[in-house]
């Protein structure tokens, strides 16, 4: 069974945790100290934080060349000019083509957009897309999501008489494409104040700015922040600053008006868009939007989400669902072969980064499969297949590792990569892979610090049941929207014992159910507790259930509706004996 060590995260300076409670009207410490964590230890970051607002959005404008992309955009409103719009075929791509197709159409041009196809066209804006923008008489390319590193197609894109705007969230290489415009809040002389945009909410700014240059009210462009929420929690970008608030919007609009695509989309998944969250996108939508560019064609995933046509929308989301069982069934395989594989590297000598080749491997399933493989071993994983002669593959890293940067070093083995911190793309001769293994583990292995090779569970503050009451649970709850940089607060109780006889739950009785109790100034508590797929630790409550013995637990707080009435429950994240 595989252990954590847990890890109470650091407050820099503890007074202001104090100081927010009294600021605060007496909150409670351990919600003072996840406000603090968070970066909110005064009474005004606060208030914006539980009230963010509309108005808070930054100007568009602030971002390097949107002046210039936007007054291009509205020079072809006016002119009528017919535009390309290329995205990329994940879900951030897919939703950010919607967006930005949807966008121009209502302002009367006739748009058409081309997703590449992962398995013939690569990743990326390329020449397939090009040409067809050419062949189809448009003027204007606009690319979402990628392009940043595209010097060579931008060159191409020119020489085709064609102009090019680049909306990209990724790390800039150190020369830009030459085009129109080039956004992306983190090249290096861009004053914008938010970095962490999705691709697709960069495309939301150009948006807003083309109706500012046109003398619109850019407010017409909030109806598209359904497709900014979901691009963001399914591309794992931090959920803070201008993301957190584009995030409770969108999720507000798709509990209240939902496009048709993905009203249909949730039904498949089984999901209540009422009670749409980020991990509820993330694990009921995205997946399934993914799985058209995994194992088919993405342009049907930009369709679903285009169509104003319910038969259509449910005809769309029923294939995509059929497509994501297969995708599952491929995962199953794959990583059961991966898994063997990284046995044998990890058996062979000590790895700190693991570079797994299998030729057939499929292409749009690696990805995924590269972060189970991650999660087992907790070491950065590289996963390839063979494409036409040469390895391609994703990359997934671990918290504190840049796996961009690692692949930097390796620049001269790989004929392409391009991603961020947490997740890449590369390409390489199949002859490279040996060199290729050895000096990225040389490179990762010289960035680790030995804690780093211990996964961690890290929570916010420790708490009392009894502390957990109707106040308690009205502040908590507006922490949301949660994701990267503003996960669900984690807590840890000690000192628990279980209370009745605990059990598997679920179709594969991997889930644990219990109640537990704590002694409080006025007597036991008791709350229900969840624990998803933690199966193994159901000896550990009954042996402390027979014999009294008391136990820990790292937990968070969320609502359980069944039959109509909703309570309170804690969702167990790690447990151990009290002596651990």
């Amino acid at each position: 069974m595989r252990t954590y060590r847990w890890e109470l995260r650091h407050v820099d300076r503890p007074e202001r945790v104090a100081a927010l409670q009294t600021a605060l009207n007496d909150l409670p410490e351990a919600l003072a100290r996840c406000l603090v964590l968070r970066g909110i230890d005064t009474l005004d970051a606060a208030r914006r934080f539980f009230r963010p607002a509309l108005e808070h959005l930054h100007d568009p404008f602030l971002m390097q060349d949107m002046t210039a992309a936007a007054e291009r955009v509205a020079r072809a409103v006016r002119r009528r000019e017919r535009v390309l719009v290329y995205g990329d075929y994940d879900v951030d791509g897919t939703s950010a083509t919607a967006l930005m197709t949807t966008f121009l159409r209502r302002q009367g041009l006739d748009v058409d957009y081309f997703i590449p196809n992962r398995f013939t066209d690569g990743y990326g804006l390329g020449r397939a897309g090009i040409d067809a923008a050419a062949e189809q008489g448009a003027s204007l390319i606009i690319a979402l999501d990628c392009g940043i590193t595209a010097t060579e197609e931008a060159d191409y894109a020119r020489a085709r008489g064609l102009d090019l705007i680049i909306c990209d969230h990724h790390t800039a290489h150190d020369a830009l494409p030459r085009a129109v415009a080039v956004l992306d809040p983190k090249r290096p002389d861009c004053a914008y104040p938010f970095k962490e945009l999705s691709g697709c909410g960069v495309g939301f700014k150009l948006a807003q700015a083309t109706l500012t240059t046109l003398g619109r009210d850019p407010g017409e462009a909030m109806d598209l922040l359904d497709l900014v929420a979901v691009s963001i929690a399914s591309d794992i970008v931090p959920v803070v600053g201008e993301n957190r608030l584009l995030m409770q919007e969108g999720l507000r609009r798709l509990a209240e008006r939902p496009r048709p695509g993905l009203r249909a989309l949730a039904q498949q998944a089984g999901l209540d868009l009422a009670a749409v969250s980020t991990e509820r996108i993330v694990f009921g939508l995205g997946p399934r939007i993914n799985a058209a560019g995994r194992l088919g064609d993405a342009a049907e995933a930009v369709e679903l989400l285009l169509t104003d046509d319910p038969a259509r929308a449910a005809e769309l989301a029923k294939k995509l669902e059929a497509i994501n069982r297969q995708r599952r069934t491929i995962d199953l395989q794959t990583r059961e072969e991966a898994l063997k594989q990284a046995e044998r590297h990890l058996s062979g000598r000590m790895r700190h980064a693991l570079v797994l080749h299998q030729p057939d491997w499929h292409q749009g399933v690696i990805g995924i499969v590269a972060s189970r493989v991650l999660e087992q071993y907790h070491r950065p994983t590289v996963m390839l297949c063979t494409v036409d002669g040469a390895a391609k593959g994703s990359a997934r890293s671990i918290d504190g590792l840049n796996i961009f940067e690692a692949l930097q070093a390796c620049a001269d083995l790989l004929t392409r990569f391009g991603g961020h911190a947490h997740a890449a793309g590369l390409s390489l001769p199949v002859e490279n892979i040996p060199a290729f293994r050895d000096r990225l583990d040389d490179v990762v292995e010289a960035a680790m610090t030995p804690d780093m090779l211990i996964p961690t569970k890290a929570y916010d503050a420790g708490l009392h049941l009894a502390d957990i009451d109707g106040r308690f649970w009205a502040v908590l709850r507006q922490f949301a929207p949660h994701g990267p940089g503003n996960l669900t607060p984690v807590f840890r109780g000690t000192n628990l014992r279980v209370a009745g006889e605990p059990r598997l739950v679920g179709a594969d009785q991997r889930h644990l159910r219990f109640e537990v109790r704590q002694r409080g100034p006025e007597g036991d508590v008791c709350l229900p507790v969840i624990g998803f797929g933690l199966h193994r630790h159901l000896a550990l409550l009954q042996q402390s259930r027979r014999q009294g013995h008391a136990f820990e637990m790292l937990f968070s707080i969320n609502e359980n509706t069944w039959r109509g009435r909703t309570t309170l429950q804690l969702q167990a994240r790690d447990l151990r004996p009290a002596d651990a």
